[in-house]
C-alpha cells in the first residue's frame, strides 16, 4: 500500500484546526457585522456562543454514535457541514440568519472534534500518544489565532462575505485531503504497538450496546470530572479571547494592531497545550498541571481587568498569562479523557460528554461576561466571572487527583 504523504494523525489534527477557524472567524468580524447588519453587543455574545449549541445539546449523543458510524466518516461529514454552513453564511442578511447558521457550524465542529482523540489513539503508537493528544489540545487556539490574525486582512480585501466563503472552500479541501490520507474506518484498527492494541481493544463490530456505554460513562466519576473541568476552562477562555477585539477598539486601539494582539493572545495558548503533552510524557502529574493552569487564569484576568487600569502593557501581560499557562488545561484534559474513560469502547462517549459540558461553558461564558460588562459600564468586573470559574476548576483538580489510580500519573 502506498504510504500517505502526510502523517494521518497529523492530518486529523489539521482537520480540527480547520474546524476551529470557524470559531475564530467571528471575533474579528464583529465590528464589521455591527455596522453592516446592526448586530448588538448582546447579539454578538450569542453569536460567539451559538457555535456551541450543538455540542451543548448533542455532544453525548454524537459521542455514543461516532464509533458505530465510523470515526473517519464522522469527521468528513463534519467538514462538509462546516463548508455548507459557512458558504450559506456569506448570504446572511441579519443577526438571525447568522445565529441559525452558527448553530449548524457548531454541529459540524462537533462531528469533527468528537471522534478525533479516539482516531488519533488508533493511528499512533503508545509512545507518541501524550504528545499527539497535547497537539490535538491546541487545535482550537491554533485555529482561532490563525483566524484572528488573517480575518482582518482577508476582510479588508474581499469583505466579510469573502471571509466566510473562503473558509467554506478550505473546509471542503480539508475533507478531500482527509478522505485521501486517513485509512477508511475498519482499516485503521489498532495494530501491535499502537495505543489501542491489546486484548481490550475494540473494533466497530465489537462495540457494547449504546445504552451500556452510556451507563458506564455517566456512572463513572472520571468523565464527570474532566467534563466539568473543561466547562469552566472553555467558558472563560472564549469569553476573554472572543471579546478582545471589541475591548481594544473601545480602548482606542484600531487597525492591524487589534488582530495582531488578539491573535497572539490566542496563539500562546498553544504553548501550554503542547507543553502539557511533553510534561505528561515525562511523568508530570495531571492534577498539578490543572492546578497551575487554573491559578494562572485567575491571576491573569485579575491583572488584565482589575489591577492595572492605567498600565496597558501589564494588562496585556495578564491576558498572555491567562491564555498561555491556562493552555495546559485542555491538553491535560484530553489525555485524562482517554485514561479515565470506563473502557476502550467508551472513549468517544467520554469525549462527547466532555465536549457537551465544554460547549455549555462556551455557550454561557460570553453572554454572561457581556452582561456583566454592560451592567458595570465597562470590563473592569469581568474578572469575577473568570475568577469564579477558576476556583471551581481548582476544586475539580483536587477531585481528579483522588480519582486517578496510584501509578496512573503518566502513560
Amino acid at each position: 500500500m502506498k504510504r500517505p504523504a502526510i502523517d494521518p494523525a497529523l492530518l486529523v489534527i489539521l482537520a480540527g484546526v480547520c474546524a476551529a477557524l470557524h470559531v475564530g472567524k467571528l471575533p474579528p468580524a464583529l465590528p464589521v457585522l455591527r455596522d453592516a447588519l446592526g448586530v448588538t453587543l448582546l447579539q454578538a455574545g450569542f453569536l460567539l456562543s451559538m457555535v456551541q449549541l450543538a455540542g451543548m445539546t448533542l455532544g453525548l449523543a454524537v459521542g455514543l454514535t461516532a464509533d458505530g458510524f465510523g470515526l473517519r466518516r464522522c469527521m468528513l461529514l463534519g467538514l462538509w457541514t462546516l463548508a455548507a454552513a459557512s458558504a450559506a453564511g456569506g448570504w446572511a442578511r441579519g443577526a438571525q440568519d447568522l445565529l441559525l447558521l452558527r448553530a449548524l457550524e457548531g454541529f459540524g465542529l462537533l462531528l469533527v472534534a468528537l471522534p478525533a482523540p479516539s482516531l488519533i489513539r488508533k493511528l499512533v503508537p503508545m509512545s507518541r500518544l501524550s504528545t499527539m493528544l497535547g497537539l490535538w489540545g491546541a487545535y482550537m487556539p491554533f485555529g482561532s489565532a490563525t483566524a484572528l490574525l488573517c480575518g482582518p486582512l482577508v476582510m479588508a480585501l474581499i469583505g466579510w462575505q469573502g471571509w466566510w466563503w473562503g473558509l467554506a472552500l478550505l473546509s471542503a479541501a480539508m475533507a478531500v485531503g482527509l478522505a485521501a490520507s486517513v485509512p477508511p474506518d475498519g482499516a485503521c484498527r489498532s495494530t501491535p504497538g499502537t495505543a489501542g492494541a491489546g486484548p481490550a481493544a475494540q473494533t466497530v463490530a465489537h462495540l457494547s450496546p449504546w445504552h451500556r456505554r452510556l451507563r458506564q460513562t455517566l456512572s463513572a466519576r472520571g468523565p464527570w470530572l474532566v467534563a466539568l473541568s473543561f466547562a469552566v476552562y472553555s467558558g472563560q477562555w472564549l469569553a476573554v479571547i472572543g471579546f478582545l477585539p471589541s475591548i481594544y477598539l473601545q480602548a482606542g486601539i484600531g487597525g492591524a494592531a487589534v488582530g495582531l494582539l488578539t491573535a497572539l493572545a490566542a496563539a500562546v495558548n498553544i504553548i501550554g497545550n503542547v507543553g502539557s503533552g511533553r510534561l505528561l510524557q515525562r511523568g508530570a502529574r495531571p492534577q498539578h498541571l490543572l492546578t497551575i493552569g487554573f491559578t494562572a487564569m485567575s491571576l491573569g484576568t485579575l491583572m488584565a481587568f482589575a489591577l492595572a487600569p492605567g498600565q496597558p502593557l501589564l494588562r496585556y501581560a495578564g491576558v498572555l498569562l491567562f491564555s498561555m499557562v491556562g493552555g495546559m488545561i485542555p491538553g491535560t484534559l484530553f489525555s485524562l479523557a482517554v485514561r479515565l474513560a470506563p473502557g476502550d469502547d467508551t472513549i468517544s462517549t467520554t469525549v462527547g460528554w466532555m465536549q457537551q459540558w465544554s460547549a455549555a461553558g462556551q455557550f454561557a461564558g460570553p453572554p454572561l461576561v457581556a452582561w456583566v460588562a454592560g451592567a458595570a459600564g465597562g470590563w473592569q468586573w469581568t474578572w469575577t466571572v473568570t475568577g469564579a470559574c477558576s476556583v471551581i476548576g481548582l476544586a475539580l483538580a483536587a477531585q481528579i487527583a483522588r480519582a486517578l489510580r496510584p501509578g496512573d500519573a503518566a502513560y
